[in-house]
C-alpha cells in the first residue's frame, strides 16, 4: 500500500481579490496542499488576508519568500505589469509558478519566460480555469474522437460591463501595465476555452475601439478567425455592455454545442442539440456525475497540485498560453493595421511582438497618461 503524497507546499504573492480565489481553492484541498506562505508590500493587505486563511508566514516581498521558504508551487496573483519579473524570479528559485493571466503583457515577454524556462528547467503556467470544468473536457474528448464530426462554425461572446469608476485603478486601462482591455483581461478566457477545443488557428481579421471608457486601450474588440480545421469563428470582446453574458457557440456537422454563463459555468450551462439522424450522441454527451463543479480556480488549481504531487506534468503550459496570447496580439494588429494577420507572422522586431499595442492606437490617450 503506498503512502500518500506529502502536501503540496504553495506559497501566494500579492493578497488582493483574485488570490482570495486561489487561497480558497488550497483550502478546499485539505491535506492535499498547504499555504505555507504569503509574500505581500501592504502590511494591511496582508494582515486582512492571513485573518481569512492560515497561513504559516508572511513576507514583505516576493524575493524574500523564495529565498527562504522551500516552496512546490508559487501563485502569482498580482497585477499584470509584475507577472514577467515575478515568474522569473520563481524560475531561478527553482519554484513552479502559477500566473494569474495575462501571463506577459507581449508575445516578446512571453518568448523572455519560455528562455529562463528553458535554462532552468522550472515551468511557468497560466491559469485559465474554464479549460477544466468538466464539460469542457468532454467536449474536447468528443471533438478528438471525431464524434461530432468536423467544427464547422463557432461564436465566443464576452459581453460585460465595467464602469468608469472601474478604471480608477492605476493599472487598468493602460498598455504599459495592464497589456491591453477586455481582449486581453477579460474575453481572453472564452476565447482561450474556444482554442482549447478549437485548435489551431490560421488568419485573424478584426476591430478595436474606445467607443465610451476612460481608457487608453479598447473598450471593444471583434474579430473573424479561420482555423487550420478550416472552421470560421467570431470573437467579441467588450466591457460597455449593461446585460453580461459569456457565450460560446460550436456547430460540428453532427452537433451544435452551446455554453452561456457569465464568471463560471456548471452542467445547466451548456445545450446539446443534435442533427438529424444523430440523435444516440446525446448518450455521448449526457454526464450524470452529482458534483457537478463549477468551472472556477478550484478545478484547475486542484489538477496541477496534483500534477506536481505526482510528478507529472502540469497545465496550462507556457506553449499553450502562447498560442492564446498571440490570438490577443493578432487581434490588436489586425485592427490597428487594417488587415487580416495571420498565425506565426507576429515575431522578433515587430511592434506587435513588442507590445500588444504596437504603437499604433488610432485614439489619443486618456489626458494626464501616455499609451506605452
Amino acid at each position: 500500500m503506498s503512502l500518500p503524497a506529502p502536501p503540496v507546499r504553495c506559497g501566494i504573492i500579492g493578497t488582493g481579490g483574485i488570490a482570495h480565489a486561489h487561497a480558497h481553492a488550497l483550502t478546499d484541498l485539505g491535506d492535499r496542499a498547504e499555504l505555507s506562505a504569503v509574500a505581500e508590500i501592504d502590511p494591511a493587505r496582508a494582515a486582512a488576508f492571513t485573518e481569512r486563511f492560515p497561513v504559516s508566514a508572511v513576507y514583505g516581498d516576493a524575493q524574500g519568500m523564495l529565498e527562504t521558504e522551500r516552496l512546490d508551487l508559487v501563485h502569482i496573483c498580482t497585477p499584470p505589469k509584475t507577472h514577467v519579473p515575478l515568474a522569473i524570479a520563481a524560475m531561478r528559485a527553482g519554484v513552479p509558478a502559477l500566473v494569474e493571466k495575462p501571463t506577459a503583457l507581449s508575445l516578446a515577454e512571453m518568448d523572455e519566460l519560455a528562455e529562463v524556462e528553458a535554462e532552468t528547467g522550472v515551468p511557468v503556467l497560466t491559469v485559465f480555469q474554464h479549460r477544466y470544468g468538466p464539460a469542457a473536457i468532454r467536449l474536447r474528448k468528443l471533438v478528438a474522437s471525431g464524434a461530432l464530426g468536423r467544427p464547422l462554425v463557432a461564436t465566443c461572446e464576452t459581453l460585460w460591463y465595467r464602469d468608469d469608476a472601474y478604471f480608477d485603478v492605476p493599472w487598468r486601462g493602460r498598455w504599459a501595465d495592464e497589456g491591453g482591455g477586455p481582449t486581453m483581461g477579460h474575453g481572453i478566457h472564452q476565447f482561450d476555452l474556444l482554442l482549447s477545443i478549437l485548435g489551431p488557428w490560421t488568419e485573424i481579421t478584426a476591430l478595436a475601439g474606445r467607443l465610451s471608457r476612460p481608457t487608453n486601450t479598447e473598450d471593444v474588440s471583434m474579430a473573424l478567425a479561420r482555423f487550420e480545421n478550416g472552421a470560421l469563428a467570431t470573437i467579441v470582446n467588450s466591457v460597455v455592455s449593461p446585460r453580461e453574458t459569456s457565450r460560446l457557440r460550436f456547430d460540428f456537422e453532427y452537433a451544435t454545442v452551446e455554453l452561456e454563463h457569465l464568471y463560471g459555468y456548471r452542467e445547466a450551462n451548456w445545450r446539446f442539440t443534435p442533427a438529424p439522424g444523430h440523435e444516440d450522441l446525446i448518450g455521448l454527451w449526457l454526464d450524470d456525475d452529482p458534483a457537478d463543479p463549477e468551472s472556477g480556480h478550484r478545478l484547475q488549481i486542484e489538477a496541477v497540485v496534483d500534477a506536481i504531487a505526482h510528478g507529472l506534468e502540469p497545465g496550462v503550459s507556457l506553449t499553450d498560453a502562447r498560442r492564446t496570447m498571440e490570438f490577443a496580439a493578432a487581434t490588436y494588429a489586425s485592427a490597428f493595421q487594417g488587415r487580416a494577420v495571420t498565425a506565426g507572422e507576429i515575431t522578433g522586431d515587430d511592434p506587435f511582438a513588442r507590445s500588444m499595442h504596437g504603437g499604433a492606437v488610432p485614439w489619443p490617450p486618456v489626458k494626464g497618461t501616455v499609451t506605452a
